[in-house]
């Protein structure tokens, strides 16, 4: 059963042990049955992933017609001696000659989910006039709100006027944990170049009731992104070898 906005709110106001902590809060945010959470200001991306010379965002300058293609790539200083004096589109030409040194579809930019390497990652922080996403990378953000659930069951999903600007918000980790505390990380996707902005609305969190004993999140010793903050990089995916020596043994 999906609490109301009016019960989310009550379950926040039991001063002592509340169900729901939402900071920082505030009632205009507070729907029919959700709560509007924002995208903080900071992003980021698997270093792996960037071909060298190209940005994975670009700053935007409040004029569409101002961009082109070029944007996506480095400034590169020549060399005098060798007559080489543009300091411009270096990369933007060697991408022309050689694309697919820069289509992340190459395998050079493959992630290895059991590889802790190619989970670095570099920040990039968005300016109030902007920043422009690419339909090519995948961003890491997070919610500007820290949330605390108990005894409830919550999870994100898109705002209407978000998915109708075409921005995926959860690529497909929307689901939390009763006992969940933390900043929620945010897999992002864009499909056209699209400027974001630090705390625009950027999804809503629902609780939802549940039955059974409980097995808070936060008291699993297992669990990885209890108290995150900030866009947090996936933790090495495991590899559990006791399913294929189980497997043998039926054989």
């Amino acid at each position: 059963m999906q609490l109301t906005g009016p019960e989310i709110l009550r379950r926040m106001q039991n001063k002592e042990n509340p169900d729901i902590v939402i900071k920082p809060f505030d009632a205009r945010c507070l729907g029919s049955n959700s709560y509007d959470l924002h995208l903080a200001d900071t992003l980021r991306v698997y270093k792996h992933t960037i071909p060298k010379g190209m940005r994975p965002a670009i700053e935007y300058s409040g004029r569409p017609e101002m961009h082109s293609m070029r944007d996506w790539f480095e400034l590169k200083y020549g060399n005098p001696v060798l007559g080489d004096v543009d300091i411009e589109s270096w990369y933007y030409r060697d991408y022309l000659n050689h694309p697919e040194k820069y289509d992340i579809r190459n395998p050079r930019y493959l992630i290895d989910p059991t590889n802790p390497k190619h989970h670095e990652t570099i920040d990039i922080k968005i300016p109030e006039t902007g920043l422009i996403l690419s339909p090519d990378v995948g961003y890491l953000g997070a919610t500007v709100e820290y949330t605390e659930t108990r005894n409830l069951f919550p999870y994100i999903d898109g705002k209407s006027s978000v998915g109708r600007n075409f921005i995926l918000n959860h690529h497909t980790a929307g689901r939390g944990d009763d006992g969940f505390c933390g900043e929620w990380t945010l897999e992002i996707r864009v499909l056209y170049p699209t400027v974001v902005y630090p705390y625009m609305r950027i999804g809503q969190i629902y609780y939802e009731e549940f039955n059974g004993q409980r097995m808070p999140y936060n008291e699993n010793p297992h669990s990885h992104y209890n108290g995150q903050h900030g866009p947090t990089a996936a933790a090495v995916v495991p590899v559990d070898k006791f399913l294929a020596d189980a497997q043998q043994k039926q054989k």
